[in-house]
């Protein structure tokens, strides 16, 4: 699958990422991940618009859970206005989040708070900070996870409602977990919903199946911010081009009514 040039990329992209997330394999044995089961996603087809309720709430768990190990290097406090938030809630969002703003005198680095023209705060100093951290592995940048990965957000899904015991036969390697979705079924990632752990300002009832469909809704809307742009745009060109062709028909039957054969 090289050709096209960007397919290869983004297939490569797609195995570096799953690398990163596994960080190693279980030692006794290699056992078959399930198939990941399909999603009804609200965004799909060429009409198809994002379910804001649910993008909000995993923003919500992106904050209180992703984003410990986790960045969105691409993204700015101010994307989040697409949301439907308001200056006061960009404010508030950014200003909570503390970012690098140069060094003292002593080289100590400075902290400030972010406003909305920042991009996300990263959750570690540098790579070796991240990797020292989780035993090794690399957490992924999340900005196009559900872009690069094979499965996109539906895996996403699947990975974080995949935990499960280890099986008495199978032996994982130190700091891995067993997740019944993934090769192998070892993940350097460890199990991090569980119900209530987050709270939703809407109501909803925070159960992992329903974390784990949010922030999956919230990292396909990161990866595709204008996804929906691109649909309306697709559908006015549709409709310019189905006038152009009756119009272009009309001629022709004037032009050629005239003509005797």
């Amino acid at each position: 699958m090289r050709p096209p040039t960007h397919l290869a990329c983004k297939s490569f992209l797609a195995a570096g990422v799953l690398a990163a997330l596994l960080g190693g394999r279980a030692e006794a044995q290699q056992l078959q991940a399930l198939p990941v089961p399909p999603q009804d996603w609200s965004f799909r087809g060429a009409t198809g618009r994002f379910d804001y309720a649910s993008v909000q709430r995993g923003f919500a768990v992106y904050s209180q859970v992703c984003a410990s190990c986790h960045s969105l290097r691409q993204m700015t406090y101010g994307d989040l206005s697409s949301l439907g938030l308001d200056a006061d809630q960009l404010h508030d969002i950014a200003a909570s989040q503390p970012v690098p703003a140069g060094t003292d005198a002593a080289g100590n680095v400075v902290l400030r708070a972010a406003t909305p023209g920042d991009h996300f705060r990263l959750p570690y100093a540098n790579e070796a900070a991240a990797r020292a951290a989780n035993a090794g592995a690399l957490p992924p940048d999340q900005s196009r996870l559900a872009g690069t990965i094979q499965g996109g957000p539906s895996f996403i899904q699947a990975y974080l409602t995949g935990f499960r015991d280890t099986p008495s036969s199978v032996t994982l390697g130190p700091g891995m977990h067993y997740n019944i979705y993934v090769p192998g079924n070892a993940i350097a990632m460890p199990d991090v919903l569980h119900d209530a752990h987050v709270r939703y300002t809407d109501g909803t009832r925070a159960t992992t199946p329903q974390m784990a469909h949010d922030v999956s809704n919230f990292l396909a809307w990161v990866a595709q911010p204008h996804l929906e742009e691109r649909h309306r745009l697709g559908i006015r060109v549709l409709v310019y081009l189905t006038l152009l062709l009756v119009l272009v028909a009309v001629l022709k039957r004037r032009v050629w009514a005239s003509v005797r054969i």
